[in-house]
């Protein structure tokens, strides 16, 4: 009996030690034929085979952000099908083939430029690479005294084709308007006052980075492209930016963004025409360099009511509304609320 089970047990070890020598042969014959590979499809459509996804996938990335274009308006590329991968076996003598699926999605991607449109009346008449050329156009133009300078504005444009650039100082000879000569009419002591102004507003320069909870719902007071946001420095001001600009034509409407009572409406120094309205809980929103105002201090207004008219009075380089948020004199991102 014990003779039986010596003799299975050592048919089983041989069994054994055969198949592990099998199963090692085969690994070993497989890793000297093939690789592990991906398979690359786009669309659905198998395009080719890559050793590295990663470093692929990171090549097409970059292409996709930055384009290859030696071009600093490039914004990015839109590429409509990304590759997926696949892990499997190549043979070894095949030869993967990353540059022809690189060259697959450059022919697939649409390269977007970004510039900025100097417009007069709403009308594009010239084209700058960036935003800092835009605004030397802008407070060119301010310096000179152009006459057209309240219908000037910049446009930030997104397209599949870009315009002929000019220079900042092209720019400006170009759209400068001579100033109609004005005759001097002698004014009384009592009319000194550029607008009248009816009300008191806070304007300090206290500013904080909190998110403070309201307790009312706003709306957006306007709808555009925002030019300058909450905290930011510029050669336009003394200190932080205190509101947010949002850029859009002139004369749009300007609606309150919750009900309250107005408590300032006139002229404000480098604000210009501008609105305050008192909300509930201290809070305050400004409303400034309007280009005209619908409401006195003291009136009600409903949230949405039209209460002015969006301009570029006071220190301003176009059309814009400048909205403040603030709680008890203190100045808020609106961002934190809105748009």
């Amino acid at each position: 009996m014990l003779k039986k089970v010596w003799i299975h047990t050592r048919r089983g070890i041989k069994f054994s030690i055969l198949f592990t020598i099998s199963a090692f042969l085969m690994v070993g014959t497989v890793a000297f034929l093939y690789k592990p590979t991906y398979s690359v499809f786009i669309n659905g459509e198998q395009v080719g085979y890559t050793e590295n996804r990663s470093e692929l996938q990171h090549k097409i990335n970059n292409y996709i952000e930055n384009g290859e274009e030696d071009n600093d308006n490039v914004a990015f590329v839109q590429v409509e099908n990304l590759p997926e991968y696949q892990l499997c076996l190549l043979k070894k003598d095949i030869v993967t083939n990353d540059d022809d699926i690189y060259s697959k999605i450059k022919e697939e991607g649409t390269t977007y430029y970004r510039y900025y449109a100097i417009t007069d009346n709403n009308e594009e008449k010239l084209y700058v690479s960036n935003f800092q050329d835009a605004e030397k156009v802008v407070n060119g133009l301010k310096e000179k005294n152009s006459s057209n300078i309240s219908s000037i504005s910049i446009v930030e444009k997104y397209e599949t084709e870009i315009k002929d650039m000019v220079t900042s100082e092209e720019a400006i000879s170009k759209l400068y308007v001579t100033p109609v000569q004005q005759t001097t009419v002698a004014k009384n002591k009592t009319s000194s006052s550029k607008y009248a102004s009816t009300g008191s507003v806070n304007t300090s320069l206290v500013t904080s980075g909190a998110k403070a909870d309201l307790g009312i719902s706003l709306i957006k007071p306007v709808s555009g492209i925002i030019s300058s946001r909450f905290g930011v420095s510029s050669s336009l001001r003394k200190s932080s930016h205190t509101g947010l600009d949002i850029a859009t034509s002139l004369g749009t409407p300007i609606l309150a963004a919750a009900s309250g009572t107005v408590t300032f409406s006139g002229w404000k120094g480098s604000y210009g025409k501008m609105i305050a309205i008192t909300h509930s809980n201290g809070i305050q929103t400004y409303y400034c360099h309007c280009n005209a105002l619908y409401v006195t201090a003291g009136s009600s207004v409903s949230q949405g009511q039209t209460i002015a008219a969006v301009g570029s009075t006071g220190n301003s380089t176009g059309p814009h509304l400048h909205f403040e948020i603030r709680i008890n004199g203190v100045a808020y991102n609106p961002q934190n609320y809105l748009y």
